[in-house]
């Protein structure tokens, strides 16, 4: 740069000579006067040049600090959030919900997208999972002498909660209008994420029991609408014993499925019913007029469950049984948990493609077509059923349909059958 800077210098200098030699009155500047010039020239230019490059590291300093201002912000949400996801309910909690969701609300989008934690992510608050003024938490007082509890793992997806565990509530209310319909879910993970993203309190089980008790009910029958005899349904039969002595009956209906059985062959009608029932939903919409047009097009129907650890896993295998039972050739039934081994996403795709199917329609074995269906189901990420069945190069087609058990009519009646049998004991 000083290179530069002499030799313009020496240029402009040079030509003041010849400007004088051609009859201007402009003498040669002095060589002291030259180096004056040129030394107050390059002074200026290396201060110019030091003060741009200060700014542009002010500037990159600030950037960083923007940077660092902003994921600790995003961090104290994820910290926030990953606090209140959580199986036990405290006096703190309805205090934690709110602060967590004024926290979201108060970061910028750009800050939205770095929340990470344990539990926390950018979806947490920020996912369209529908309106949620279309459900009731039917947690109201007044309940009177009779209470109809359905008791239900629950979902903190909106729409689904009010189409699956809504339409059930609904349908048990109509069949039975002597009786007040009032809700608990088993998860108080899924009760603090819809309280503070959509500010819906949603009881759980101690303080829907708690409730009927302090309005004096005293006819209590608990419907659950878990799908079988699984640990969810046990963690409800020991709270609701813990509670028994406070109401003159208590009832306690089963589950979708009835009882368990001993092992894979047994079979019951609430296992048949359900098996016709999902199948010719299923059937409906995909287009077809019939299983056997659904297999002679090439389609297989899988339904996915979620899968267990607890000895009710057996039912699942009763319900592949079942499916035989019917001549559902082309049914198969599967869990996220791939428990048991043989509803594992690679079993299932293997028997699928080894039976000769090219279309795979996939569909949940859940009550409500929430978290599993819409991602571990039907998802973009490559580990979720769908795209593990598309990655596989086996299928021609492969559609997903993201409806839960508790949107069909005739599952409702099933609830509703179980319902009158505890009534009845």
């Amino acid at each position: 740069m000083k290179k530069n800077l002499t030799a313009v210098l020496t240029a402009a200098l040079a030509g003041s000579i010849l400007l004088a030699g051609c009859g201007q009155q402009a003498s040669a500047p002095a060589a002291s006067e030259v180096e004056e010039t040129m030394e107050t020239a390059e002074g200026t230019a290396e201060e110019t040049g030091l003060a741009g490059a200060s700014e542009a590291a002010g500037a990159e300093a600030a950037e960083s600090d923007a940077a660092d201002a902003d994921q600790e912000a995003a961090d104290e949400v994820a910290a926030l959030i990953d606090a209140i996801y959580v199986q036990e309910r405290t006096e703190d909690t309805d205090a934690q919900c709110q602060e967590a969701k004024e926290a979201w609300d108060a970061l910028t989008e750009e800050q939205k997208e770095l929340v990470e934690g344990e539990a926390a992510d950018p979806d947490y608050f920020g996912r369209d999972t529908g309106d949620a003024s279309k459900d009731d938490p039917r947690n109201q007082d007044g309940i009177g002498e009779n209470e109809l509890l359905v008791v239900s793992f629950g979902t903190s997806f909106n729409d689904s909660r009010a189409a699956d565990i809504k339409g059930i509530e609904d349908a048990l209310q109509e069949a039975y209008p002597d009786w007040s319909v009032r809700r608990a879910f088993t998860s108080q993970i899924i009760i603090n994420h819809v309280q503070a993203r959509d500010g819906v309190a949603i009881d759980n089980m101690e303080q829907a029991l708690e409730r009927a008790a302090a309005n004096g009910v005293k006819n209590l029958v608990v419907q659950p609408t878990h799908l079988m005899h699984g640990a969810e349904y046990d963690e409800l039969a020991e709270v609701l014993e813990a509670y028994a002595d406070q109401f003159e009956t208590v009832k306690l209906a089963e589950p979708l499925l009835g009882e368990v059985g001993s092992d894979a062959t047994v079979i019951n009608e609430d296992k048949k019913a359900v098996a016709e029932a999902v199948t010719a939903e299923a059937v409906k919409d995909a287009g077809y007029e019939s299983l056997e047009a659904a297999r002679e097009d090439g389609a297989a129907f899988v339904f996915l469950g979620h899968g267990t650890y607890h000895t009710a896993k057996v039912s699942y295998s009763q319900m592949q049984t079942q499916m035989g039972e019917l001549g559902y050739e082309n049914v198969f039934i599967g869990t996220v948990e791939g428990d048991p081994e043989e509803t594992a996403c690679e079993a299932i795709l293997e028997a699928a493609a080894e039976a000769g199917y090219t279309k795979v329609i996939l569909r949940p074995l859940m009550v409500v077509a929430g978290d599993h269906a819409n991602n571990d189901m039907a998802g973009e990420d490559e580990d979720s059923w769908k795209s593990m069945f598309e990655a596989s190069g086996k299928f021609e087609q492969v559609d997903c349909q993201i409806l839960g058990l508790g949107s069909i009519p005739a599952i409702w009646d099933l609830y509703v059958a179980h319902t009158a049998a505890a009534m009845g004991e």
